[in-house]
């Protein structure tokens, strides 16, 4: 997904200065987060970033230390019941589902909510038609995680938590799920995303978040995250000593255009050895090895939790007796 949708009606989340800790340990530092009714949005993050803690805050079952939060323009602690069949949630591990079928499941947890889908609708929608009949403990941890996703959305939820959901899908289910979630998203349901599959927040989110450090680092769509800076073109090649060059540059045609010229030429221009000059020299007219490219997402992603990681280092280097801060 490349737009942002248009907002209409409330925010279905927002936050302002959202802070968690856990003892001496401070998780969330302060997290500022808007989702808009039928936006997905993908929040980003290395284990222990926080990500399940800020879900389970949204989702009222734990407390937050400090900071407004609004989910559906409620305050998710001591919510009414009727607040509860407007949301959904899979959570990131799969509970004991006994020994019910899957269609079971999804029509008794379907009576719960006044807008739910028909049984039949959702196991067709996450693709467990043909498993409808067997009882969910003997279904592959795929097929159970499916079925983590039926009793997610079978109330037909106006916001969706998803908290790793293709955790042990095959490519092809997974291309399923992106379906399907392409089509709540297109319904109005605004859904809050994890998850550690880079390509599937580049498919799936109207805007990244990253979150590291406690904070949001970064936030984007997919295509602009790290801003123009991040995506400028990497020229890569070695030189005829065997040593590797690299060079970001914004005209990587003209710049590898350069190399084979003065490699022809035979001449250097003291650029020193990450200019086209200083790296000319190997043999021939084709630099060896040669390859450009554009950084990707998980490059930008890695980078971008990397710089966060070693500014929360150099943060509590600063701070007395080295606590972090």
């Amino acid at each position: 997904m490349n737009t942002h949708p248009s907002a209409h009606g409330a925010a279905a989340i927002r936050v302002r200065g959202l802070t968690k800790n856990y003892r001496e340990r401070s998780v969330l530092a302060g997290i500022d987060l808007d989702i808009a009714p039928g936006e997905t949005y993908a929040l980003l993050g290395p284990n222990g970033a926080g990500k399940s803690t800020t879900i389970e805050i949204l989702e009222g079952i734990r407390r937050p230390d400090s900071g407004e939060v609004r989910v559906l323009g409620e305050e998710p602690l001591g919510v009414p019941r009727s607040w509860r069949s407007r949301i959904g949630i899979v959570a990131q591990s799969t509970g004991d589902l006994g020994p019910y079928t899957p269609r079971e499941l999804i029509a008794h947890f379907g009576a719960l909510y006044p807008r739910r889908r028909s049984t039949d609708e959702v196991l067709e929608l996450v693709g467990l038609t043909e498993h409808a009949s067997r009882r969910a403990n003997k279904l592959s941890g795929g097929q159970q995680r499916r079925l983590d996703v039926a009793l997610g959305i079978v109330g037909r939820p106006e916001m969706l938590f998803l908290d790793e959901p293709t955790t042990g899908f095959d490519p092809e289910a997974r291309r399923q799920f992106w379906n399907m979630i392409s089509g709540l998203s297109d319904e109005g349901t605004a859904i809050l995303l994890t998850t550690h599959y880079l390509d599937e927040a580049a498919h799936l989110a109207h805007r990244v978040g990253v979150l590291s450090g406690g904070r949001i680092v970064a936030e984007a769509p997919p295509a602009e995250l790290g801003g123009p800076q991040a995506r400028v073109p990497v020229v890569s090649w070695r030189d005829a000593a065997g040593v590797r060059h690299e060079q970001r540059t914004e005209t990587p045609g003209l710049f590898v255009a350069s190399l084979c010229e003065s490699a022809g030429a035979g001449l250097r221009d003291g650029g020193g050895s990450d200019s086209a000059g200083g790296a000319a020299g190997f043999a021939g007219l084709e630099p060896v090895e040669l390859e450009v490219r554009r950084p990707s997402l998980e490059q930008i992603y890695l980078d971008l939790i990397g710089g966060s990681d070693t500014q929360e280092r150099q943060d509590a280097a600063q701070t007395p007796n080295g606590a972090a801060r």
